[in-house]
This record gives C-alpha cells, sequence and structure tokens, in this order.
C-alpha cells in the first residue's frame, strides 16, 4: 500500500514546499525524513548512544550522540581522535544516526582502513529556542544562547574527561551539513587550538549576525601561522545552486589564502527523494569527507610516533623540569599505544 501512496505523499511534500519561504524549505529539507533512505550495514559491530550533559554555558540539560571505535572497552589505555558532528536546520543529536545511517558509515571507513578508529560525537547543537523548521539553529554566542561556546569549549572538556581522546588539535576534526556546515567552520576557525581540521556539506560562510560569525571573512583575520595549521574539506551539490556559490567563494577565497583544501562538487544536494539528494547525499558523502579527515589523522598519527613528547596545543605551556621516572615511563608507554593505533 505505502508504494502506492509513496507517488501521493511525494507530490503533496513539494506542494507544500513550493509555498513556503526559500529560508524555510531548505531547514526542512535538512530535518525532514528521506522518502528513500539510504541502505545501511546491519552488522556493523558499533554502537550509536545517547548521553546527557548539564552544560553551565547554556544552563540547560544537552544531549549528544556518541559512537566508541572499535575495542575500545578493552583498550583501556589507548588513546583516540575525535571527531564532531554538527546538525542542519530542524535536527537532533540522533540526525547522523537515523537519518544518514552514521555507524554504517563508519563501518566502511574502518573496513577500507580510511579512517583509524575515532570516538564520533554528534551533539544537539540547536541554540535555546530548540530545533524548529522556520529557523536554522545559531551557531553563535548570541541572544539565543552561548552555542559555540558549549560546542568548542565545554563540549570538548567533557569529552576529554569522559572518554579517552588524543587532546592535540591535530586529532581533533569538526563538520557539519547545510547550516551545520557553517557551524562547523565558525566554531572550528573561533577555536583553531582545539580543531586542526573542518569540513562542510552543502553549507554556507556568510551569516548575517555579521563578519565575526562569517568564515568568508573571519577567517581573512586568523593570524598565518594558524591559518597554515588548517586541513578544510568542502562539498557541494550541483542542484543547490545558492550553497554550490557560497561554498566555491568560500575555497577560491582559502586558495588565495593558502590554505590547504579539498572541494568537491557533487550530483543533487538538498532534497527528500532520489539517490543523490538529501540524506541519500549526507550519507553518501560522509565517507568523502571522513576520508578526508582519515588521511589528516593517519598523517598526524605517523609524526606523534616519531616524537610522542609534545604538550597539547590547548594546554597552557609547562614550566621547564626534567621529568620523573615515572613520567617518562608513561610517555614510552603512550608512545607504544599511538604505534599500536597507527598501525
Amino acid at each position: 500500500m505505502f508504494m502506492h501512496l509513496k507517488p501521493i505523499l511525494i507530490g503533496a511534500t513539494t506542494a507544500v514546499l513550493s509555498v513556503m519561504g526559500v529560508g524555510s524549505w531548505y531547514v526542512f529539507i535538512a530535518g525532514a525524513p528521506q522518502l528513500d533512505p539510504p541502505a545501511a550495514e546491519v552488522n556493523t559491530n558499533l554502537t550509536f548512544k545517547v548521553e546527557s550533559v548539564m552544560s553551565r554555558s547554556l544552563g540547560q540539560l544537552r544531549k549528544y550522540g556518541v559512537v566508541l571505535p572499535p575495542g575500545y572497552d578493552s583498550k583501556q589505555k589507548t588513546a583516540y581522535p575525535v571527531i564532531i558532528l554538527l546538525h542542519g536546520g530542524h535536527g537532533t543529536e540522533r540526525d547522523y544516526e537515523d537519518k544518514a545511517r552514521l555507524t554504517s558509515v563508519l563501518h566502511d571507513l574502518y573496513s577500507q582502513k580510511k579512517l583509524p578508529p575515532s570516538i564520533v560525537i554528534t551533539p544537539d547543537g540547536n541554540d535555546l529556542r530548540g530545533s524548529s523548521a522556520l529557523w536554522d539553529p545559531q551557531y553563535i554566542d548570541g541572544k539565543h544562547g552561548k552555542v559555540a561556546t558549549f560546542l568548542g569549549q565545554e563540549l570538548v572538556h567533557i569529552v576529554q574527561s569522559r572518554y579517552h581522546t588524543l587532546k592535540d588539535s591535530q586529532f581533533w576534526a569538526i563538520g557539519g551539513l547545510s547550516s551545520g556546515g557553517w557551524g562547523a567552520l565558525n566554531i572550528g576557525l573561533h577555536y583553531p587550538q582545539q580543531f586542526r581540521t573542518l569540513f562542510s556539506h552543502t553549507g554556507y560562510f556568510v551569516d548575517k549576525s555579521g563578519p565575526n560569525n562569517s568564515p568568508q571573512k573571519f577567517i581573512q583575520t586568523l593570524p598565518e601561522d594558524l591559518r597554515s595549521q588548517l586541513k578544510i574539506y568542502l562539498d557541494a551539490g550541483e542542484s543547490d545552486h545558492k550553497y554550490l556559490e557560497a561554498t566555491r567563494s568560500f575555497h577560491e577565497t582559502l586558495d588565495q589564502l593558502r590554505i590547504d583544501n579539498t572541494f568537491n562538487v557533487f550530483p543533487g544536494g538538498h532534497g527528500i527523494v532520489g539517490p543523490d539528494v538529501g540524506w541519500n547525499y549526507w550519507h553518501k558523502h560522509l565517507i568523502d569527507s571522513l576520508s578526508f579527515v582519515g588521511q589528516q589523522f593517519k598523517t598526524a598519527l605517523a609524526e606523534k610516533a616519531v616524537s610522542p613528547v609534545t604538550p597539547a596545543a590547548s594546554t597552557p605551556p609547562v614550566p621547564s623540569k626534567s621529568p620523573s621516572p615515572s613520567k617518562k615511563s608513561a610517555n614510552l608507554s603512550n608512545h607504544a599505544e599511538i604505534t599500536a593505533l597507527h598501525r
């Protein structure tokens, strides 16, 4: 019966969207369920869990999804890279799993050795107004809450305290889709001491709140030494003309600033039905962005294995002292664990 109703549902949905404003249209699309959802691997041996935390910066309980790497519980002394994924408009912490089939994507990446075992976090990125088809999440510190502080600072510290993480910025990536792509670049550029790798799917890079929260403008204000450390992945769909133009323009700015970046144009874009649109697009191209992230992590792990005794970029300088024998042993142990993770 559903097969007979499906064309009717698609036609009705298209009619509704045709009378909605452009802004509401793509927020609705980013949060809507896919009418032909992506296929997923069932036996991934990975578990998506939702956890909660009381946020001091937002003054309320917040949820986040987490996928721990294979064998995490049996490797208590191993530290892992971290990836934070931000949802788009009308989204929640469950979007990447329920709609983009995150654990299936991670299963394929691990099987193909395109991504080292990593801790993946999918926070609820909505501001204090909550999730709605009428607006994007405001991934900034503004009148609707200190969302950027929560995601770029508070959540980072929470993840570091709850899980076995590598703390240096080259082992942290943040990315997102649609407005989450803008949010990831905005937060990543405001916290470069924490995130070295940034990525956006079908995002935009200028925000109405002003240049301080517009990656297109803000990145030009960063010191050259910080810009030179960044690794950025971008993609956009051929049918997403507005976001394709925005992404291409940002890519050109990155090239002018000599910032290492990859820019892909793929068929499709935002939408709710079709093999190359909506969640099918984002499911398919998470492979591309996370493979890019994986390459950065592999390079960083190789460098860490050669020179493991490096202070974390996000921590203040430590006074020069001769390490105690116990500290030396800990460093040597950490070297062995990182070498094993890289392999």
